[in-house]
């Protein structure tokens, strides 16, 4: 029986998952696959602490030319993360004639286009379902199993740190920084937040997701994208109170405008399919014209469940290889569809504020939205302190440059003391 010979990029926690289930699988991977594979080499910085986590020190090395001018070594798996020397080293690869498998979102989020290009030049494959959502397959259901449908919208939640943090606040009552504290202390969390807590790392999964489902390339730029950090377990009661989660929300839709993709936290109807997504689960809701909606849930993250994904495309590379048909998936972004603009988005909002309490205050509040054509859905009075009141404005779905262009008015007043919260809210509570 043929042996494929392969080679890892890292052995961080994703790489030591990968070599664990690689490992765990050896006996049945041949009669999945009509194939033996063998880890040839391992590219990592320091070989004396990487030899401690192997079987087999001698196929660690530090030189990247080892591994691709091996003519034995015939496809690369690449879980170093970060843009750079990655990139450069996937190129390479691919053009020297090797199949890839990443789990960089950070690179394709990026430089897609440039990489499933060098793929397409070599015929090799470049499969990334590790990329989104952990364990949870979804790259290849969007590319295949769905591939008889108009995708109109794929949307969920795609960062399990910030799911748990939320998660914590709506179910323990935590403020922010005491939730990302425990989100820290448990290791959901890295030294330096920023990626999960701003939206980043969600935005990245978004343009990877968009640009497949609606087969139209979308970078990271081209995400808007806003955090978790402004959230306060007070907004997260309110919601509640009005039968709704928060979620931190990756949306990408398909409009006759063009390409709305976005990260935000949002109000959502409780009695929606995400709403139950708890900690630090992921979950992807898809609606196609003929399946409709479905949704794929998982762990979005850790060692063995994004080790599963890398895995499960060594193994169709290596399907690929033995049945003389590689590079049978490449790109799918045939179409130039437009990106829709943030401002001219529609979505309904919740607006939290504390202005003075005295007669007229609402009336004028409300006169600023009708002067913009803002039309109110809800408006509630939550409390009173000495001189003041919170209210809670909820609107209809408006443009949201007409909703901005009444906050900047708002904000203005000398009767209002303090915009507490925007959020915007998903569909309609």
């Amino acid at each position: 029986m043929e042996t494929v010979k392969i080679a890892l990029l890292g052995l961080g926690t994703v790489g030591t998952g990968v070599y664990k289930v690689l490992k765990a699988q050896q006996e049945e991977i041949p009669h999945k696959v009509g194939a033996k594979i063998q880890l040839k080499k391992v590219l990592v910085r320091n070989t004396e602490k990487a030899s401690r986590k192997l079987d087999d020190p001698s196929i660690l090395t530090t030189e990247w030319k080892s591994i691709l001018e091996d003519p034995e070594i015939s496809i690369v798996v690449e879980v170093m993360g970060g843009i750079e020397p990655a990139r450069r080293y996937i190129l390479d690869a691919l053009h020297a004639g090797k199949s890839v498998v990443t789990a960089n979102k950070d690179l394709l989020a990026s430089h897609g286009k440039e990489l499933m290009d060098a793929a397409a030049e070599t015929k090799s494959d470049l499969l990334f379902e590790a990329s989104v959502a952990g364990g949870i397959p979804i790259i290849r259901p969007l590319k295949e199993c769905l591939a008889g449908n108009h995708i109109s919208e794929v949307m969920g939640i795609v960062n399990g740190t910030t799911n748990f943090i939320l998660t914590k606040m709506a179910e323990e009552g935590m403020e922010f920084q005491e939730a990302l504290a425990l989100a820290t202390e448990l290791g959901y969390a890295e030294a330096d937040p920023t990626a999960d807590i701003e939206g980043l790392d969600a935005a990245r999964k978004v343009a990877i997701l968009a640009s497949i489902a609606f087969h139209s390339r979308v970078t990271f730029d081209d995400v808007y994208t806003e955090g978790i950090t402004k959230i306060t377990a007070t907004d997260i009661r309110y919601a509640r109170e009005m039968g709704c989660d928060i979620k931190l929300l990756g949306v990408a839709k398909e409009t006759p405008e063009g390409i709305e993709a976005r990260v935000q936290p949002m109000l959502i109807p409780s009695t929606h399919p995400l709403a139950s997504v708890r900690d630090s689960f992921n979950a992807v809701f898809v609606h196609g014209d003929a399946v409709d909606d479905t949704m794929f849930y998982g762990r979005g993250a850790g060692e063995l469940p994004t080790a599963s994904a890398v895995v499960g495309d060594i193994l169709d590379a290596v399907r690929n290889m033995v049945f003389g048909c590689r590079g049978r998936i490449g790109c799918t972004c045939y179409k130039e569809i437009p990106l829709k603009k943030m401002e001219d988005i529609s979505c309904a909002y919740f607006l939290r504020m504390q202005v003075e309490n005295r007669s007229g205050v609402l009336a004028n509040i409300a006169g600023v939205f009708g002067n913009n054509c803002v039309s109110i859905a809800q408006i509630i009075q939550k409390g009173k302190k000495k001189d003041r009141a919170e209210i809670v404005v909820i609107t209809d779905e408006v443009k949201e440059k007409n909703f901005q262009d009444s906050l900047a008015v708002i904000s203005g007043m000398s009767t209002v003391k303090e915009i507490s919260s925007m959020i915007r809210v998903y569909g309609q509570i």
